[in-house]
């Protein structure tokens, strides 16, 4: 949809975050399409070196991952905006209009999660005081998947998953993966 529009043009694409922070390096762009669900390192885990790579660049998160999940942590972490793969095309190309031109791009639902979080006087959820990792990993714990898929996926050890497990149980006053799984439940996190 993007290449249809007769005003932009796809500059090229990435398969990893490795070969993307490459590019980024190396040529310019007007502004980077990023998913979080990569090979190896989460789009949440390169956006801060794009931006410390190239601090302008606009940043556009495009993902599978609702909302509710990442859409505030991706724009803490330096997004221009945030989209969920479902969004109309008429959406995307409207937002990345408006992040080109140096603007910030959030559907109507990010802007009542921003404005709930005002109402709650500062008292954010448990999730949301663990680092982007710690929270990629709780999610992943909750899901069901063992240390060891983590640990392959992320491409770090197992001693390195049990190490943020310990810390994401400490921060989150839970006891197990079941206390875990339970609130990403109720936290629509899965």
């Amino acid at each position: 949809m993007i290449a249809k529009t007769a005003t932009m043009t796809i500059a090229g694409e990435a398969a990893d975050g490795a070969e993307l922070l490459a590019r980024i390096r190396n040529e310019e762009f007007d502004v980077v399409i990023l998913d979080i669900s990569l090979p190896g390192r989460s789009g949440l885990e390169i956006l801060p070196e794009i931006k410390t790579i190239r601090p302008k660049l606009p940043v556009l998160i495009l993902s599978m991952h609702p909302e509710e999940q990442y859409a505030l942590r991706a724009m803490k972490s330096g997004a221009a905006g945030y989209l969920t793969k479902g969004s109309s095309s008429q959406e995307l190309i409207e937002a990345l209009q408006k992040v080109t031109m140096g603007k910030k791009y959030i559907s109507p639902s990010v802007a009542e999660m921003l404005v709930k979080n005002l109402d709650n006087n500062g008292e954010r959820p448990l999730h949301e005081h663990l680092s982007s990792r710690e929270f990629q990993v709780m999610c992943r714990i909750a899901g069901g998947d063992t240390p060891k898929k983590i640990a392959e996926d992320l491409m770090v050890g197992i001693k390195t998953v049990n190490t943020y497990r310990a810390r994401i149980l400490q921060k989150m006053g839970k006891k197990s993966n079941a206390d875990l799984t339970r609130y990403a439940l109720e936290h629509h996190l899965l």
